[in-house]
């Protein structure tokens, strides 16, 4: 298990290295050209600028059982077929019970803003945000090595 972090526009970037350190899991941050991204034994990886390269990159590293922080509904739809496990900055785990609405719902807001309408935007980041998700990252990767305990046990 690695958490895999697709890192342009991520405000838990930080938070999620963090947490991983505590269970010494490795982290791999992606990003293009556009951000700068430096922490001390950190594998980052900075792709060219283009249209989802950061997504199609991590995509491409993704093992099974693999944390996967983004708030992209189309790259959980597609860490998801690849057996990764999708959770966004807010604490929201993406799974295949909900992957279908969340896209659905990308797709009509789209379709809004090229209809011209103004949809509003997220609304400013908070301390609860924030803690929401460190404790759901936390308990994702304590099942996930309970499961893995429990797998050498059998």
């Amino acid at each position: 298990m690695r958490i895999l972090i697709d890192a342009d526009g991520c405000p838990v970037t930080k938070n999620a290295i963090k947490i991983a350190n505590e269970y010494n899991i490795e982290v791999i941050i992606f990003c293009d050209t556009s951000h700068i991204f430096y922490y001390e034994d950190i594998k980052i990886i900075t792709v060219g600028k283009g249209a989802d390269s950061a997504d199609y990159a991590l995509v491409n590293e993704i093992h099974s059982g693999d944390i996967v922080v983004t708030q992209d509904y189309g790259l959980s739809a597609m860490a998801l077929a690849k057996k990764g496990c999708p959770i966004t900055q807010n604490g929201m785990i993406i799974d295949n019970q909900n992957i279908d609405l969340l896209l659905a719902t990308r797709h009509a807001a789209k379709k809004a803003r090229m209809a011209g309408k103004h949809l509003k935007g997220p609304s400013k980041r908070t301390k609860e945000q924030d803690v929401k998700f460190e404790t759901v990252l936390r308990k994702m990767i304590e099942d996930k090595l309970k499961e893995q305990k429990d797998t050498l046990d059998i």
